[in-house]
C-alpha cells in the first residue's frame, strides 16, 4: 500500500526544470522539497525573489565599476562577481532561518538577517538610482565642476598675491621713486619754459628771453634729468628681475591651474555621481522623494524574503527538515556514545591484563 502510495505521488507531482531551479535559489533542500508538493510554491516564489535580486544587483555593480574603470568587460566580470556574491549571500540568509521554535526566537534570528538584507538593498540601490536619474546628475556633475573651478580660481588668486606680493610692493616702491624724479624734471621744464616766455610766477623774473634765470633753470632741468636718467638706470636691473619673478609666479600657478582643471573635468567617478545624486535629492524634493522610494523598492525586495519565510506558518518542509537534522543529531549521538564505550570498554580490559 505503501509503494502505492508513493507511486501514486511521484507520477502526479514532479518538478519541471523551473520550479527546481527556483527552489535552489531559495535555499531550500530539493531533497525534502520532493517529498512536499504542497510547499513548492512558496519556495518557487522566494526563489523568484533571490534570483531577481541577484540580477539587480550584478546590473548595480556593473554600471557603478563602468563609471569607475570605464571599460564594458571589467565591469560585466566584476557586475557577474558581485551579483552571484549576493546571491549566495541572500540564499544563505533565507535558508538559515528555521520555522521551529517559539514565534521570539524566529524573530530574533530574523532582526540581524533583516538589518543585513536592508543594508544589501541600499548598496543595490544606489547604482541604480544614478542611471535612472543619469541625465540629471549629468547636469548636477557639470554645476559641480564650475563651481569647483571657480574656487580653484579663487584660491590661485589668493596665493598669486602671497607669492608676488613682496615683489609688487618693492616695483611698485621703485616706479613711485622714478614717478618723482620724472615730475621733478617736468617741473623744472615748466619753470624754464615759463621764464623764457617772460610769464610772472612766484619762481620766475617775468623778464622775456634767455637770461640769468633761465640759464640757471637750465642747468636746474639738466641736473633732473640726469638725476631721472641715472636712477632709471640704477633700478633697470633690479625691475628686470621682479618682472621676471612675477611672471614665474603667474606661469608656475597658471601651469598648476590648467593642470587641475584637466582633473576637475575628470571629475565624474562614482563618487562625484553619488555627490551630484545627494545634492540633487536636496535641491529638488521630487527627486529626493523618486529617489527614496527607489531605495525603498530595493530594501523591500531584499528583504521580502526573509519576511515570507518569517511570517509563513510551519509547513511539512519545515518539519521534515527538522526531523531530518534531527536524526542526524541523534545518529551522530548514538556514535559518539557507541565510540565512548568502546573505548571504555578497551582501557578496563586492558588494566585487567594488565593487573594479572
Amino acid at each position: 500500500m505503501k509503494n502505492n502510495q508513493q507511486t501514486i505521488n511521484q507520477a502526479n507531482h514532479k518538478i519541471n526544470w523551473f520550479q527546481k531551479f527556483l527552489m535552489v535559489c531559495s535555499g531550500g533542500n530539493i531533497h525534502i522539497l520532493r517529498k512536499t508538493p504542497s510547499e513548492w510554491n512558496k519556495f518557487a516564489g522566494i526563489g523568484g525573489i533571490v534570483l531577481f535580486t541577484a540580477v539587480f544587483a550584478t546590473l548595480s555593480a556593473g554600471y557603478a565599476m563602468y563609471t569607475v574603470f570605464d571599460n564594458i568587460w571589467t565591469a560585466i566580470g566584476f557586475g557577474v562577481l558581485w551579483g552571484l556574491m549576493i546571491f549566495n549571500l541572500d540564499r544563505y540568509i533565507v535558508s538559515s532561518i528555521k520555522k521551529t521554535g517559539t514565534w521570539w526566537n524566529q524573530a530574533l534570528m530574523a532582526i540581524p538577517r533583516l538589518v543585513l538584507a536592508t543594508f544589501l538593498g541600499i548598496i543595490i540601490s544606489k547604482p541604480l538610482e544614478l542611471k535612472i536619474f543619469e541625465k540629471e546628475v549629468n547636469k548636477q556633475l557639470n554645476t559641480i565642476i564650475q563651481r569647483n573651478k571657480k574656487q580653484l580660481q579663487g584660491e590661485m588668486n589668493g596665493r598669486i598675491l602671497q607669492q608676488s606680493g613682496p615683489f609688487e610692493t618693492e616695483k611698485k616702491q621703485i616706479t613711485e621713486k622714478i614717478a618723482g624724479y620724472q615730475k621733478s624734471y617736468d617741473s623744472a621744464s615748466v619753470e624754464l619754459e615759463k621764464e623764457i616766455l617772460g610769464k610772472q610766477s612766484g619762481l620766475t623774473s617775468g623778464k622775456e628771453g634767455f637770461g640769468p634765470n633761465a640759464k640757471r633753470k637750465q642747468e636746474l632741468k639738466e641736473q633732473r634729468r640726469q638725476d631721472l636718467e641715472n636712477y632709471q638706470k640704477q633700478v633697470a636691473p633690479r625691475l628686470e628681475y621682479l618682472d621676471k619673478e612675477i611672471s614665474k609666479v603667474y606661469t608656475n600657478l597658471e601651469t598648476e591651474r590648467k593642470s587641475t582643471e584637466t582633473f576637475e573635468d575628470k571629475f565624474n567617478g562614482f563618487a562625484a555621481r553619488l555627490q551630484a545624486l545627494d545634492e540633487l535629492g536636496k535641491n529638488s524634493a521630487i527627486i529626493g522623494l523618486a529617489a527614496a522610494f527607489i531605495m525603498g523598492l530595493f530594501i523591500c525586495l531584499e528583504i521580502s524574503p526573509v519576511l515570507v519565510k518569517l511570517i509563513s506558518h510551519v509547513g511539512p518542509y519545515d518539519y521534515l527538515l527538522e526531523k531530518t537534522e534531527n536524526d542526524f543529531r541523534l545518529y551522530s549521538k548514538e556514535k559518539i556514545e557507541k565510540g565512548n564505550a568502546v573505548t571504555d570498554f578497551r582501557i578496563d580490559d586492558f588494566k585487567d591484563k594488565l593487573n594479572q
